[in-house]
């Protein structure tokens, strides 16, 4: 009995040390505990903006987060260079930063007159301590009392030092079936100084309304021109257009404003949004959106910061599945477009609606939903909402270069355009 009762909490150790190794950072934007909510990044000059800043400028990024936990935590915080395509550069913190390399969160308040406690979490990048002194892709990391074991929060960010200039141009797809559903993006990278071998050391990344699920790695340019790269072969960087987002308006919990059925405030708060339906439609509707952007707004108090609450949002769209065998996601900015548990939604067979709740702070919401084909894998988000060429979106282009020799992948170029001035 005794031999068993060891091995049992030989076993019980075992689990738990487990469960300690594989709580580790990942290299891309992650919450890793439950109560943290509401995390923003972004260029100062802009709200919801890309959070990149220029090399050895006076640009500031802006990164907060909410613990509902509240009280004041001991939060660290560190940067780390990464490759193109966000895996560590595996360099020295000398390599790469000025200053120190990690430092504690020290600006932080806590919420007021919120039924929902919290405690709201700020940082400024770079600052005096931390400052990164080459161009690239970073990693910010937030952990608990200074153990990178506990990791809090991961941001991605970017850093870029302009020395080519990248031109965009958006066109409707040039593959005639996909003529009124895609968008493609036409570029070129127009460069000073000599790019030696553009094959091997440059690459491009192609980004539709800065998400990173359905970016295009470019590798190869279609023409080698003086002083000029040209990306536009017939059949690359071509994107579904998609559809307008969905938005809702939860500035205010005291009256319903846009898409907000009702709100029922008790121990907790709960805002019901009128039901969706299918907008797979035969032609485009013209709506103005955020290309998926949510803004943190309270017009019941003072702070949008703390004073803003959070409300349980119920999602209900009035589809039925597409196939056999797959899943609907709510998506947006609000949750990095990641379709995991909390966006998954659940299919009511007797009403034929599929329905979600996620709890969100107060504020304008765009969102959509999107199909996830469990049998080839693939995710389609036209099958809710359509896909139209005359849909404005925002794309990105990201030029990284690894000079000959070097160790690391500099990000010497960045540009990004609108298909449509509303």
């Amino acid at each position: 009995m005794i031999k068993r009762i060891g091995l049992f909490f030989l076993l019980i150790l075992s689990i738990q040390i487990a469960g300690a190794q594989n709580r580790q950072f990942v290299y891309d934007n992650k919450i890793y505990l439950p109560q943290i909510k509401t995390v923003q990044c972004y260029n100062t000059k802009k709200e919801q903006s890309i959070p990149i800043v220029t090399l050895k400028s006076n640009e500031q990024l802006l990164f907060s987060f909410d613990d509902l936990n509240g009280g004041s935590k001991i939060y660290w915080y560190t940067v780390e260079h990464c490759t193109s395509d966000w895996k560590s550069s595996r360099l020295s913190p000398i390599d790469y930063l000025e200053g120190i390399s990690e430092d504690r969160i020290n600006d932080y308040k806590y919420s007021f007159n919120t039924l929902q406690k919290y405690t709201h979490y700020e940082l400024t990048l770079p600052n005096y301590q931390v400052k990164p002194k080459i161009s690239g892709n970073y990693l910010l990391k937030v952990y608990e009392d200074g153990n990178q074991q506990k990791p809090v929060v991961s941001q991605r960010f970017y850093v870029v030092e302009n020395l080519v200039d990248v031109g965009i141009e958006i066109t409707p797809s040039t593959q005639v079936p996909l003529r009124f559903s895609n968008q493609k993006v036409n570029f070129s990278i127009f460069h000073k100084t000599p790019i030696q071998n553009p094959y091997t050391d440059l690459k491009a990344v192609v980004m539709q309304n800065f998400i990173p699920q359905t970016a295009i790695v470019n590798t190869k340019p279609t023409f080698i021109r003086p002083g000029s790269l040209v990306y536009n072969e017939l059949t690359a960087n071509d994107f579904a257009a998609g559809n307008e987002f969905r938005k809702f308006d939860m500035r205010s919990l005291r009256y319903k404003a846009e898409n907000v059925q009702d709100i029922v405030r008790d121990t907790v708060i709960d805002v019901v949004l009128f039901q969706d339906v299918n907008g797979n439609k035969p032609k485009y509707t013209n709506l103005v959106d955020e290309n998926g952007n949510f803004f943190i707004r309270n017009s019941d108090g003072r702070d949008n910061n703390t004073d803003a609450d959070y409300a349980n949002v119920y999602f209900t769209l009035n589809a039925t599945p597409p196939t056999t065998n797959g899943e609907a996601y709510v998506i947006g900015r609000f949750n990095n477009f990641i379709m995991d548990e909390s966006s998954k939604m659940t299919f009511e067979p007797s009403k034929k609606r599929f329905y979600n709740k996620i709890l969100l702070k107060q504020g304008l919401y765009d969102y959509k939903y999107v199909w996830f084909n469990k049998d080839n894998s693939q995710t389609d988000p036209a099958i809710f909402e359509g896909s139209y060429f005359e849909t404005a979106n925002t794309y990105q282009v990201f030029a990284y270069y690894r000079k000959p020799g070097a160790r690391w992948e500099e990000l010497i170029g960045y540009n990004s355009v609108n298909t449509l001035r509303k």
